[in-house]
């Protein structure tokens, strides 16, 4: 074969794979997109004849396929399909999820119990996936980033299958199921991100002259950036929870639009149910879910160094409270209790699984410090109740904590940052011995600074996202 011909060649096979990724496969997809629209025709009206709408209700699909996990998502999820309900009596919210061992009455009692967030059952429906194994970190011990994120587009299929949504909102960090949708069904998208995927920080975490190991892992993960990119560029609307998650997700996404929409906080009921001047026992609070990346870990051998030190404060103690998922969380729990027994503080740390919103209020209420130890948390809602009750935070210095949380206010500081066992040890000996006026104003200015994230807040910002989705579905 000649250079010319096979130049030639190579540039047919060129344009013949350029006109099937931009044409051809765009074009089977929405067929494909069609074929499930007609599937489910049937569950849409039996839907809609559930809920006593006409068909000319719009349904918006929230996918959320751990919604019954009692956290900090899961509290911008319930308060935004209660923003949603209270503003469009027209729409409907049809919630994606994988738990399936909760019922629909069961899922929203807790929504009350834990968030004190009251909604209209009959204006909601959950759809019960049976794929949800494929999102989970354990079923992809190799290649995980790339696992989740092929298993998530699993899981859309599944959700998919039961319901084509006329708007569909991922609220839990599933950019390729974002894609899906609007490549199979040309619907309004839009994603609250809480958490990017893979990070700058990450792509920067790896030292430039090493093995071949890390060599193949930075291939590796610039490829998968690659393909988170361009699934970023199908949402219509971007929502994140903090500065730290923007700047990420505008350099990944390559994108400007991206609105900084706080999570909702119970800001104004702690405001209102904790006075300000409220006697407090030297108690550091934790409320973080029992995960390996909220590093209760460090916060026990922080506290074990403080107390082991410390001659003012012997009565100090650690709460630990926070919801439990699944065994593997009850498991981490036992190995916390464990760790805190072999680092001499067992009768110094409490812990506190699965409270009532009541009983996480009388911990605010009655507490001094409130800590967090997770490295890079995108936001903190936890940081934020801390300010609302008037504790003082010590806090990791980094992510959103650090960048819009415990900041300064009027000149003064509302609470610590620290990285280190030793740091946070050193932290928390400062907090406690702050004298009685410096505490009083510390206290008043984090409360002060708390307001900036209450549910209200949140609302408007959600809804002005909200509102320009449902102008695109008209």
């Amino acid at each position: 074969m000649t250079l010319t011909a096979s130049i030639a060649t190579i540039c047919a096979i060129t344009a013949a794979t350029a006109i099937f990724c931009a044409v051809i496969f765009p074009f089977l997809l929405r067929q494909l997109g069609s074929h499930l629209l007609r599937r489910t025709a049937a569950n849409r009206s039996l839907i809609l004849k559930e809920l006593g709408v006409s068909d000319h209700g719009c349904l918006v699909g929230f996918f959320h396929p751990y919604c019954n996990a009692g956290g900090g998502g899961e509290r911008v999820l319930w308060a935004a399909i209660r923003a949603v309900q209270e503003k469009h009596p027209n729409v409907m919210s049809i919630v994606y999820t994988g738990d399936q061992d909760a019922s629909k009455t069961e899922i929203l009692s807790r929504v009350q119990t834990r968030f004190s967030i009251t909604l209209d059952p009959d204006r909601i429906v959950f759809l019960y996936l049976s794929t949800r194994r494929y999102v989970a970190a354990s079923t992809w011990p190799h290649f995980t980033l790339l696992g989740q994120s092929l298993g998530s587009l699993v899981l859309a299929w599944d959700a998919f299958n039961l319901l084509v949504p006329d708007v569909y909102i991922d609220t839990m960090g599933y950019a390729f199921t974002v894609a899906l949708a609007k490549l199979l069904f040309g619907i309004p998208t839009a994603a609250y991100v809480h958490y990017p995927t893979i990070s700058t920080d990450m792509l920067g975490s790896l030292p430039a002259n090493a093995g071949l190991r890390t060599s193949l892992k930075r291939i590796y993960w610039g490829l998968f950036a690659e393909l988170y990119k361009r699934c970023g560029k199908y949402a219509d609307k971007v929502m994140v929870n903090s500065s730290w998650t923007a700047n990420h997700v505008r350099q990944l996404w390559k994108r400007e639009d991206v609105a900084v929409v706080f999570p909702p906080c119970a800001v104004t009921e702690l405001l209102e149910k904790i006075s300000g001047d409220k006697p407090r026992q030297k108690l550091l609070l934790c409320i973080a879910q029992f995960r390996p990346e909220k590093n209760h870990k460090l916060l026990i051998d922080a506290f074990a160094a403080f107390y082991k030190r410390t001659e003012k404060h012997r009565d100090a103690r650690l709460v630990l409270v926070g919801s439990v998922r699944h065994d593997e969380d009850a498991t981490r729990v036992y190995d916390l209790r464990i760790q805190a027994r072999e680092t001499g503080v067992k009768d110094q740390v409490d812990f506190v699984t699965d409270a009532p919103w009541s009983e996480v209020l009388d911990w605010l209420g009655k507490a001094w410090i409130g800590v967090n130890a997770m490295w890079n948390e995108h936001f903190g809602i936890g940081v934020v109740e801390y300010q609302a009750a008037g504790l003082i935070s010590v806090v990791h210095n980094s992510g959103g904590p650090k960048l819009d949380i415990v900041v300064d206010v009027d000149g003064g500081r509302t609470g610590f940052h620290a990285t280190t066992a030793e740091e946070f040890a050193d932290a928390f000996e400062q907090a406690l011995s702050l004298p009685e006026e410096e505490v009083n104003r510390v206290r008043q200015r984090a409360r002060k600074s708390a307001q900036r994230f209450s549910e209200e807040v949140f609302e408007e910002g959600w809804l002005r996202a909200f509102d320009r989705l449902m102008e695109k579905a008209e």
